[in-house]
């Protein structure tokens, strides 16, 4: 198999099944980010979320990489 030992991984976002998040690529706000992190846990990939790189305060930008984003996405 050409993909035996290959980690295999994909960059997502969102929010989950809602109408909102369907044309978005990001997920806003560290508890989010928690909840989609824990919602993949059992599956045999790697996922790397992006948050939501837009706020009125930069403290929340920080909550995010902190919340476990692996970038922000304007």
């Amino acid at each position: 198999d050409v993909m035996a030992g290959v980690t295999k991984g994909v960059v997502v976002g969102g929010t989950g099944p809602a109408t909102g998040t369907c044309a978005t690529t990001c997920t806003p706000g560290a508890n989010h980010l928690r909840m989609m992190l824990q919602a993949t846990d059992g599956l045999p990939l790697n996922f790397g979320f992006t948050g939501k790189g837009n706020t009125a305060l930069p403290e929340g930008l920080t909550e995010q990489i902190a919340g476990g984003a692996i970038g922000l996405k304007l």
